[in-house]
């Protein structure tokens, strides 16, 4: 492992809204090192997108808000930046991919245009001549012709839309990209194609990469390491060959892997988790997954689990502390 370049430590944010105060991230803790790339997968609602917003300071104004905890990106603390310094990271040393790329495009700018206005923003000392080869690069690396620069977003399909944005995302060559489900709008050949398309890009500029996605498959084939997310909080992570060897695993993962079909079995059905996801806005006192969980015990419902760790797996469950003692 190298030097850290993201650390998150005990992040907490919510959601204050006219009906409720929505509790999004409940103490979430991770760390990504250069050059690493890091799947974060849960269900709808676990926090994940929420995470990257904070990440980049754009939280919605006025309802988001971080109450506690840090966000250290090389160095600089990103809650206490202003936001001078917060425009001189995102798009430059820190973008993202969002999840639809029908609406993350402006509909009234040329393609060529809105990737043109990244290095407009961030490389003032390149010609003008230098930024249009610099788009012409982009698109063609990303299998787009050069001669489409001056197409409008709607006439492009939505995988060559997702293109679009992972060109814009990565023309600065950032240090950090932020992908969030890059791949759930799109079809299963065009996912692929993303995906082996995102693997090549992070291998030419050495980026690290955050992969938010609810995919486990689409972890196992591009991450190196994982962390499982739940109710706002790192339940699980480990290398991706810890966490799905299958050995020892949090509940709420081993009920994410029975969700999955397999090849090798004859079953009938899938075994969906039972219940649903922990209500943000009234958080219960022990552990947040006991409500749905088959192991649960009494301290369960009382006591909210430490992390406990065997090397760099570590789950946070207090059936991991006993299967840690066998």
């Amino acid at each position: 492992m190298g030097e850290h370049l993201l650390e998150i430590e005990n992040l907490h944010v919510q959601y204050n809204t006219d009906e409720a105060v929505v509790n999004a991230l409940n103490g979430l803790t991770l760390t990504l090192d250069k050059g690493e790339s890091l799947g974060v997968v849960g269900e709808t609602g676990a926090g994940k997108s929420t995470m990257a917003l904070s990440i980049l300071k754009l939280l919605p104004a006025k309802v988001g808000e971080i109450t506690k905890g840090s966000i250290t990106y090389d160095g600089t603390d990103i809650i206490a930046a202003d936001n001078h310094t917060m425009r001189g990271i995102r798009g430059a040393r820190i973008a993202m991919i969002f999840q639809d790329p029908m609406t993350s495009l402006d509909p009234i700018m040329t393609v060529g245009d809105q990737i043109y206005e990244v290095l407009e923003l961030h490389f003032p000392q390149m010609n003008q001549a230098e930024k249009n080869q610099r788009v012409d690069e982009i698109l063609e690396l990303v299998g787009i012709q050069k001669s489409r620069r001056n197409e409008y977003p709607h006439k492009f399909s939505g995988g060559m839309k997702q293109r679009i944005g992972i060109a814009m995302a990565l023309v600065a060559e950032p240090e950090l990209l932020l992908a969030d489900e890059p791949t759930t709008a799109l079809d299963v050949t065009i996912q692929a194609q993303i995906l082996h398309l995102m693997r090549e890009l992070q291998k030419k500029y050495n980026t690290a990469m955050i992969l938010i996605t609810h995919d486990l498959g689409v972890v196992a084939e591009f991450c190196e390491n994982v962390v499982v997310v739940y109710a706002g909080e790192v339940i699980e992570q480990g290398s991706v060959e810890e966490v799905f060897t299958r050995e020892k695993n949090h509940p709420y993962t081993e009920g994410l892997f029975n969700s999955i079909p397999d090849l090798t079995t004859d079953v009938d059905r899938l075994i969906p988790i039972p219940g649903f996801m922990t209500d943000p806005t009234n958080l219960p006192k022990g552990c947040k997954f006991a409500s749905r969980c088959s192991y649960c015990t009494d301290i369960c419902r009382t006591e909210a689990p430490p992390m406990f760790a065997e090397g760099t797996h570590s789950i946070k469950c207090f059936l991991f502390q006993q299967k840690g003692g066998e």
